[in-house]
């Protein structure tokens, strides 16, 4: 009896010492609203619904929010979001108003400009070209001003311009903004402009954007002899300046033999012309094009040396 009285004890702290409670991990909550109402919210480059609208189970970090708004200027910052309650707005601009003022974020107040000295601003793209997906770092310098506005302009929704809330300017005159658009991006050239709050000075630098396009090709002939002229051509829609040519087929070809890069017209079309000389294996070969530097391809395939 006493024997069966300790192993029952014994058991029960075996099952305890097993179970191991796990506080569950925070996270936060986001209320979204904008003046006017109904502005589209977009987070990490996923859309969310109109304002006003929340979001519930948010890790806590850096995330990409963005508002947009039909004839208005969007807006996309990177913002800290904190466990608990969270809560962003933005005042929507139209997009042909003539003032200076910007979208804001209630809480922010823009410190303002020093108006003792004359205002200087420059700015310059970490990446040129940038391809869809990536992020680029704006950087330059400020002089009269604590602070910066950057805003993007290009294709599809930025073609009225996304503005950045202000950037501090630091004790040595430096000043960095991350611009992160997502996957959703239209390939094409954009244009970032820095200014001072008061817009006392404008710098403006250009970038290209590469990528979310096609690469197409189409041969000639499909049946082609040793000693034939090939003339290759096709579109190349991702805002690349070149297109590469890789061909493939037997014997020396099978690892595939670079044949160079070639223009991208503005109308988007490339053209290639290649000689098979007379010692061409006979065969089916395959021509593959890359856009440079290599988002997608494209390629066809053609016989040579086989009579009709």
């Amino acid at each position: 009896m006493i024997r069966n009285l300790l192993i029952v004890p014994l058991v029960f702290l075996i099952l305890l010492a097993g179970c191991v409670y796990e506080a569950p991990r925070e996270t936060g909550t986001i209320q979204f609203t904008s003046s006017p109402t109904g502005a589209q919210v977009y987070f990490d480059s996923q859309f969310r619904g109109t304002t006003p609208v929340s979001l519930t189970g948010v890790e806590p970090g850096n995330h990409a929010i963005e508002f947009r708004y039909p004839g208005y200027q969007g807006w996309s910052e990177v913002i800290l979001v904190s466990p608990g309650s969270n809560n962003v707005f933005a005042a929507m601009i139209p997009a042909t108003s003539g003032t200076s003022t910007i979208p804001e974020v209630a809480t922010t107040t823009a410190p303002a400009a020093m108006p003792s000295s004359p205002v200087t601003v420059t700015i310059k793209p970490g990446k040129n070209p940038m391809l869809v997906g990536d992020s680029n770092t704006f950087t330059g310098t400020a002089s009269g001003t604590k602070n910066i506005i950057v805003t993007i302009y290009g294709s599809g929704i930025y073609s009225s311009g996304s503005t950045s809330l202000p950037k501090d300017v630091d004790a040595f005159g430096n000043w960095a903004y991350v611009w992160n658009p997502g996957s959703k991006i239209l390939p094409g050239t954009y244009r970032a402009t820095a200014t001072d709050h008061d817009k006392k000075a404008l710098a403006q630098a250009e970038f290209e954007v590469i990528g979310n396009g096609e690469v197409t090709v189409v041969p000639s002939t499909y049946a082609a002899s040793p000693g034939n002229t090939v003339r290759f051509s096709g579109l190349c829609t991702t805002n690349a300046p070149e297109v590469e040519l890789v061909l493939y087929g037997p014997d020396r070809y099978a690892g595939g033999i670079g044949l160079g890069t070639v223009s991208v017209q503005a109308n988007d079309n490339w053209v290639f012309s290649y000689t098979l000389d007379n010692t061409v294996p006979t065969g089916t070969y395959t021509m593959k094009v890359y856009d440079v530097p290599k988002t997608t391809s494209g390629s066809a395939q053609f016989t040579v040396g086989y009579s009709g």
